[in-house]
């Protein structure tokens, strides 16, 4: 029963989330615009390659497939919300020492929040970057790749709100946690496989590529959806396990640490 109710408890707190962002879809859809911006930008560098080399397929990608590809990568990552301000703010302010008086667990508290303003930012994106597609290629034939999508996309989102909550329980120690979260955004944009396929990278980045945890909150799920396989989808959703797994390890530390340490002014 009481875990029953904790369900319930984070639950409503996802169902809060979404039902907070439902209240702005003008402005969620306003933001997309700028994707669209950077969508048809990539479109013509993309067109011009193709045409250039005389190629129909480049690092396993149909010129199609590689837009489609751009289209989920680009709303995946534009979908992520701004943790690290939370959390930051949270600290400096000691506003988190009121937070834990509450009957959640923190880390739990900000992860529902995390993925349910995540999962209403994707699903516009997805809209809105679809419709480009669509009217560029038709309705694309992914097949199983609608199925394989969100398995993916749940443990891509789990990954990249464990290492955001890492770098930004780091403000328990750090002034600043801007620095940090600006490169783990870049390392998602390039290593992580937004702005290109893995495939795309010359050997050895994409050897290195395939030991760090960047490509499970991105590349994974854009791969699945866009050329699915099976067996691929098992061997990627183990990885992410694996990363999961230490990543839980890594974050449990230094969340206990961080509270240990919390002097908040006053109380």
């Amino acid at each position: 029963m009481n875990t029953v109710m904790k369900i319930r408890k984070y639950g409503a707190i996802g169902r809060i989330t979404v039902k907070n962002q439902m209240a702005y879809l003008l402005d969620l859809f306003m933001r997309t615009l700028f994707l669209l911006v950077i969508l048809y930008i990539f479109t013509q560098l993309w067109t011009a390659t193709y045409d250039g080399t005389g190629e129909r397929i480049i690092g396993g990608y149909r010129f199609d497939e590689l837009i489609w590809y751009l289209i989920f990568s680009e709303s995946m990552v534009t979908a992520v919300p701004k943790l690290h301000i939370t959390v930051e703010d949270e600290v400096k302010s000691g506003g988190i020492g009121y937070i834990l008086t509450r009957p959640v667990s923190y880390l739990l508290f900000r992860y529902v929040e995390f993925a349910g303003e995540f999962t209403v930012r994707l699903v516009i994106n997805l809209l809105v970057g679809g419709l480009l597609g669509v009217c560029l290629f038709g309705l694309p034939d992914f097949g199983w790749g609608w199925a394989g999508f969100p398995v993916a996309a749940a443990g891509a989102v789990t990954l990249n709100y464990m290492a955001r909550m890492l770098l930004s329980l780091c403000a328990f120690w750090v002034e600043e946690i801007q620095g940090l979260l600006f490169v783990y955004d870049k390392l998602l944009f390039t290593v992580g496989g937004m702005l290109l396929p893995l495939e795309l990278f010359m050997e050895p980045v994409r050897a290195i590529c395939s030991w760090l945890p960047f490509q499970t909150m991105v590349y994974f799920p854009v791969k699945t959806a866009v050329q699915f396989d099976g067996a691929r989808l098992l061997s990627m959703l183990a990885i992410q396990l694996a990363w999961g797994l230490l990543f839980a390890a890594g974050l449990g530390f230094i969340y206990k640490r961080g509270v240990r340490k919390l002097n908040v002014n006053g109380g």
